[in-house]
């Protein structure tokens, strides 16, 4: 929910026009491009630091729904190429008539998330189902926690690198 849930501010930004601005205004885009490289390399090194953010150790306390959510949510909400890609993706498919753009971007934004969201559901049962054996398996975990690092690493290095 929170991943679908980031998408709401690009949408917002693409049907009121912000996401041109965004695209360019090189100075917007590298303050969005780069809060988005911090946060990852964050990922990357709560990946790393004791143990790593893919913990083995059985847990006490759940952690609550709404901060799982507000980490999926930061996850969208600073990525900037989503307002680029709304506003590249969801042009084309406009009728071109002024009076309808806003009705019209709102529905393909809607339907995008709608389809979002069902792919992390299916994603998330995925995930649930090979919980256990995945978290059953230090050997596994450990692989996991350096692939992962390595991968944000590699995201904030491929964000940092990104031209307006």
């Amino acid at each position: 929910m929170g991943c679908t849930l980031g998408i709401v501010p690009h949408l917002l930004a693409a049907t009121l026009g912000l996401a041109a601005v965004l695209h360019t205004s090189a100075v917007l885009f590298n303050v969005v491009k780069f809060a988005g490289v911090a946060y990852l390399l964050y990922l990357a090194w709560s990946a790393l630091r004791s143990g790593g953010a893919l913990r083995v150790e059985p847990r006490t306390q759940v952690e609550p729904g709404l901060a799982v959510a507000r980490r999926g949510a930061l996850i969208n909400v600073l990525n900037p190429k989503l307002s680029i890609f709304f506003l590249s993706l969801l042009t084309p498919f406009l009728s071109g008539n002024p009076d309808t753009v806003t009705h019209e971007t709102l529905i393909l934004g809607g339907v995008f998330m709608a389809m979002t969201l069902t792919v992390f559901l299916v994603y998330g049962a995925f995930a649930a189902a090979a919980r256990d054996r995945i978290l059953g398996s230090a050997r596994v975990m450990a692989w996991l926690n350096r692939s992962f690092a390595v991968i944000f690493a590699a995201l904030a290095g491929r964000l940092a690198l990104e031209r307006a």
